[in-house]
C-alpha cells in the first residue's frame, strides 16, 4: 500500500537520462523500454528533472523535428514533484489526480532517487488491494 511496496515489485529499474544528453536520445530510452518518463539525473541519485513523452510531444508542437537534436535540459521539467517511499497509495493516486501527472519519482529518507512509479503502477496497486478488501469482507460476511 506504499511507494516502496510499488517499487519492490516493479521489474525494471528506473530509468534515468542526463541532462546534456539529446531529446533523440531520451525518445530512443522511452521506445526501448516502453516507458513514459524518464528521471534526468546526471548521478542516477539526484532529481535534476523529467522528461516525459508530454514534453516531448510539446517541444515538437513549439520547435518541430529540431527539438530532437537539443538537449534533455531544453525539453524537461525541471519542478519536479516527487513522494516518497512511505507514502500511501491513496496519497499518491490523489496528488496525481490532482496534479494531473503520469509519473512520480520516489526520493529515500535522504532525498535521493528510490525509483518511479506510474498512474498505472498505483491504480494496478490500489485495485488490488480493494479485490483484497472486498474478498474479506465477503468471506466474513458469509462464514461469520
Amino acid at each position: 500500500m506504499t511507494a516502496a511496496r510499488i517499487l519492490s515489485n516493479k521489474k525494471l529499474d528506473t530509468v534515468t537520462i542526463g541532462a546534456d544528453a539529446t531529446i533523440a536520445d531520451a525518445v530512443d530510452l522511452l521506445g526501448k523500454h516502453n516507458i513514459g518518463a524518464l528521471v534526468v539525473s546526471n548521478d542516477g541519485k539526484s532529481i535534476d528533472g523529467i522528461v516525459s513523452e508530454r514534453d516531448i510531444v510539446r517541444g515538437l508542437r513549439e520547435r518541430g523535428a529540431s527539438l530532437l537534436d537539443c538537449s534533455v535540459a531544453d525539453c524537461m521539467t525541471a519542478d519536479v514533484r516527487t513522494t516518497t517511499e512511505s507514502a500511501s497509495t491513496r496519497n499518491m493516486l490523489s496528488r496525481m489526480t490532482e496534479l494531473r501527472l503520469r509519473h512520480l519519482p520516489v526520493v529515500d529518507d535522504h532525498g535521493n532517487l528510490a525509483g518511479m512509479v506510474s498512474i498505472g503502477d498505483v491504480v494496478k496497486l490500489r485495485l488490488d488491494d480493494l479485490v483484497s478488501e472486498v474478498e474479506a469482507l465477503h468471506g466474513y460476511i458469509t462464514t461469520g
